[in-house]
């Protein structure tokens, strides 16, 4: 690579956005930010510290003061490890709704940009190609069939996902329409994003297919 490029890799859940993105950092010596993280970890300091969801002031009063770090396979909130307690559906369902929050989502646009101004990052979510960096050398949306991105939820050991499917797919359903028509930053693939569908891909074709665009782009 000839220069430290910064890639946006984004897209809906359960379409291999977080898988995807490190093994393209892990092949390029690149920083992997899970941003999707980082709203994850207001909602679950909201949520130990009695910050209503519906309290937009005090949440991104919040997300303002605290130092999230949501890298290399690590979520730290003021340097404490929590990772295995914000994958879960409950914290899912409270990401999104914190993710509707002007002052929360400018807060951790600002952290994002620190992060990634210096390029070699490969950086997932949902609006970093549009909002975080919309001049980012390389843009990739990834989407896939709401019953292919169901069903690797439903077999996603780790993240204590229910097992149901009918459940999964609908819980995934309204996240989609939470991200997709919040006023502040709604899921979109950037115009000049890269789309790949996902659904009848295996990880290493994506990988190659990512990698690919990268290379040539430096």
């Amino acid at each position: 690579m000839e220069k430290f490029l910064i890639i946006a890799i984004d897209g809906p859940s359960g379409v291999g956005k977080g898988t995807v993105a490190r093994a393209v950092a892990a092949a390029l010596g690149y920083r992997h930010v899970d941003t999707g993280a980082m709203y994850r970890a207001v909602a679950w300091r909201a949520l130990k510290d009695g910050v209503a969801l519906g309290d937009e002031p005090a949440l991104g009063a919040l997300a303002a003061r605290l130092d999230i770090d949501a890298s290399e396979g690590s979520v730290k909130v003021n340097g404490v490890e929590v990772g295995g307690e914000i994958r879960t559906p409950e914290m899912d369902a409270a990401a999104s709704r914190v993710a509707r929050v002007a002052g929360v989502r400018a807060a951790l646009v600002a952290l994002q940009r620190r992060v990634g101004a210096a390029g070699g990052v490969v950086m997932e979510g949902r609006d970093i190609g549009t909002v975080v960096f919309p001049a980012a050398d390389v843009k990739i949306y990834l989407d896939a069939s709401a019953e292919e991105r169901a069903r690797r939820r439903v077999h996603d050991a780790g993240r204590g996902e229910p097992r149901d499917p009918e459940r999964v797919a609908s819980e995934m359903a309204a996240r989609d329409r939470s991200d997709r028509t919040r006023d502040v930053a709604p899921l979109a693939a950037a115009a000049d994003a890269h789309l790949i569908d996902t659904t009848a891909l295996s990880i290493q074709q994506v990988v190659d297919r990512v990698l690919a665009i990268a290379r040539a782009a430096a």
